[in-house]
């Protein structure tokens, strides 16, 4: 029995990317490269995510690999580097807003077409990861959570930086 349909899900997912989407068009030039917690050494900064743009990339590259089911043969579109898999990695270079808003608009392309044809059997595929083995409906709900957790988290560092700055 399914509780929610394709569309429902579908339009949630669009809802947080769109919201992800608002964070980085509204990141002012000034702040694209800047560290998000600078006085506060937590899980964030010891991932090496702390920066605006990293920790948008950081979300993209997960709805991506997530579409995928699986870290083996994952390859992000180019410039795009196979950077997240393991501890210390850092990326090649700074990805600007146009690119991550290019890479965005493919994770949203593929986000929906995933979801849309998505069958019983594929949701209840078993999807094996690092931190352990999700169906793969469910794997499309916490990666749900990880866009909507990220984008917040953006969008709350825009806010303190406004009252900062006015």
């Amino acid at each position: 029995m399914w509780i929610i349909d394709q569309s429902m899900l579908w339009r949630q997912f669009d809802l947080a990317i769109t919201n992800l989407e608002q964070a980085i068009r509204a990141c002012p030039e000034h702040l694209w490269e800047s560290q998000l917690w600078p006085d506060e050494p937590d899980q964030w900064v010891a991932a090496g995510f702390s920066n605006f743009w990293y920790l948008a990339y950081h979300t993209l590259f997960w709805i991506d690999l997530y579409l995928t089911g699986a870290e083996e043969g994952f390859m992000p579109p180019a410039p795009f580097a196979l950077v997240e898999m393991r501890d210390n990695e850092t990326l090649p270079q700074t990805y600007t807003p146009s690119e991550l808003l290019g890479y965005l608009e493919h994770c949203r392309q593929a986000t929906q077409n995933t979801i849309m044809h998505l069958s019983t059997e594929q949701a209840q595929r078993l999807c094996s990861f690092s931190w352990g083995e999700v169906p793969f409906g469910e794997l499309m709900i916490y990666s749900l959570r990880h866009v909507q957790e990220h984008g917040a988290h953006l969008h709350m560092f825009l806010g303190q930086q406004a009252r900062r700055e006015a």
